[in-house]
């Protein structure tokens, strides 16, 4: 069993801990929040008073952290956990970021002896709590092969990507199409109903049909239409709409470096800004099924 700071207990970052603990880990966890510490804790986790205590002795030193600014600040800054890792750990950073900000930390960790791979995660909060996440990693085939049991333990499908930076560009694609199912999904569910179809009724039909796709048949949108889902419960839990908004903006930008053409995206982007301007930040981003409603 491994060593393993994690650093970063919010939503997602709790309960990947928590699997840690579970598979036998030896795991200390750092984060600002006293209670989401106590949380993790409790399930046989250690922590410390500094995030360099936590991090000092570890193999594997593992953060979910807001943004690239985060991530950037946690391990590079003048008092960063960079001058308390050991040379020859690996750091794998499951933040959803910007490629540059990966590809900038993993070369000035590389240049002090210690390894790095940025492996963001999709699946949101189910997936973290049940280890069904999806890991999609860039780094060294060797730091890969390393972080592989590692992750497993949090995750059913670890994919490698590519070097440094390959990791979040594949999360960037992946919430784009993610964003733009959602919209399509909710925007033919409301015109059915519009014409008086049964919701139920039309996913089925849609599901067992050229229309089938996650969105509709896993993550319905539509109230009532599926249990246990976010549509179903005022749209609370899940993967809230501010943060599909913030790695729809990634996307853009990666688009943008690139000079890639992303319409669908871009509208995509563009319609998850208003939706959060309008209120619905802290909602599941399914709730842009009612961006449609022509009842509200």
């Amino acid at each position: 069993m491994a060593n393993i700071a994690f650093i970063g207990l919010g939503n997602m970052g709790g309960p990947m801990a928590i699997n840690l603990v579970k598979a036998g880990h030896q795991v200390c966890v750092f984060d600002l929040s006293e209670q989401a510490v106590a949380n993790v804790v409790e399930q046989g986790a250690t922590t410390q008073p500094q995030a360099s205590d936590c991090v000092k002795d570890a193999e594997f030193i593992i953060s979910m952290l807001p943004a690239g600014k985060h991530v950037e600040a946690v391990f590079l800054s003048e008092n960063g956990l960079i001058n308390h890792i050991a040379k020859g750990a690996l750091v794998i950073d499951s933040s959803t970021i910007d490629s540059a900000t990966s590809i900038k930390v993993g070369t000035v960790l590389l240049e002090q002896g210690i390894n790095f791979i940025d492996a963001p995660v999709s699946g949101g909060v189910g997936g973290a709590t049940a280890g069904t996440l999806s890991f999609m990693v860039g780094g060294s085939e060797a730091d890969f092969n390393q972080a592989k049991p590692v992750l497993d333990t949090m995750g059913k499908n670890v994919f490698h990507a590519g070097n440094h930076g390959a990791g979040q560009v594949a999360k960037a694609c992946n919430n784009m199409l993610l964003s733009v199912l959602m919209l399509a999904t909710s925007e033919a569910l409301q015109l059915g109903i519009s014409n008086g179809l049964d919701a139920s009724v039309l996913s089925n039909i849609m599901s067992s049909s050229s229309g089938s796709n996650w969105t509709l048949d896993v993550y319905n949108p539509c109230p009532g239409v599926m249990e246990n889902v976010p549509s179903s419960n005022d749209y609370q839990g899940g993967f809230m709409v501010d943060l599909m908004a913030k790695d729809l903006g990634l996307a853009m930008d990666t688009a943008v470096k690139s000079h890639s053409s992303t319409p669908m995206g871009a509208l995509a982007r563009s319609l998850y800004a208003m939706h959060a301007a309008n209120g619905n930040g802290a909602k599941d981003f399914s709730s842009a099924f009612n961006l449609f409603n022509q009842a509200k």
